[in-house]
């Protein structure tokens, strides 16, 4: 389902009109893309007709905003392309598209340094055999101004995940009763721990249904991992 929203996209040729109706300022992020304030650090966007329904909220005050914006805008065009041009070939479901985007924050360190996160978690039903859940890790160092990925929130050579693998490992298997089943060749790849988020005490991983479990076994799964259990972080804070 995700390969086909990317189909989608280019199929789209660019973003979609909107039709929600603007509350923030007009050149806000939340206003381009139809949504209400809540509060004075958050967007809510509703919208609905008889294909579709989507509701997201996502933060205003990440420090690298522009990211987290594409990342949401990406998403939202997506789904909206898949759902039009399924009523277009099929007509109104009976069940219409889902969406549902959601965000948890972390922090670590004391501003104006420190670290920030926020972690993007989608779900949609499009009609398959079930629905689908991802998530997306932003994690910025306010010190140095840098976006943070697990490839630079170690020091070289230091071979975290020979430390995170057996925590994830021992976690997962005792939410689940299928610890044994993750394999090495997928416990110790990198790419499986892309979507995280920093506080003083942990590190919280984020995995999808599938990521490393099949998704008839586990499904969307959040492991805390120990920082005094882990290598040193690069990152002050």
């Amino acid at each position: 389902m995700r390969n086909l929203i990317a189909a989608a996209l280019v199929a789209a040729g660019g973003l979609l009109a909107w039709s929600g109706t603007p509350v923030a300022s007009a050149d806000s992020p939340c206003a381009t893309l139809g949504g209400d304030v809540e509060g004075e650090q958050s967007c809510h966007v509703h919208a609905s007709t008889s294909n579709y329904i989507l509701d997201m909220r996502f933060p205003l005050d990440y420090a690298d905003e522009q990211a987290l914006i594409d990342y949401i805008s990406q998403n939202r065009d997506g789904f909206v392309s898949v759902a039009q041009t399924s009523s277009q070939t099929s007509g109104t479901r009976d069940v219409p598209f889902q969406m549902e985007v959601t965000f948890q924050e972390y922090h670590s360190g004391q501003p104006p340094g420190g670290t920030q996160s926020v972690v993007i978690k989608v779900f949609e039903d499009l009609g398959g055999p079930r629905p689908s859940t991802s998530y997306k890790g932003f994690n910025y160092d306010l010190g140095s101004h840098q976006p943070i990925t697990f490839d630079t929130l170690f020091a070289p050579n230091s071979k975290p995940l020979d430390s995170i693998f057996p925590i994830v490992q021992r976690e997962v298997g005792r939410q689940t009763g299928f610890g044994a089943a993750i394999l090495p060749g997928s416990g110790l790849d990198s790419s499986h721990y892309q979507n995280f988020g920093i506080t003083d005490d942990e590190l919280i991983f984020y995995f999808a249904p599938g990521e490393l479990l099949p998704p008839t076994i586990a499904g969307a799964t959040q492991v805390h991992v120990a920082r005094n259990a882990i290598p040193p972080l690069t990152v002050k804070g």
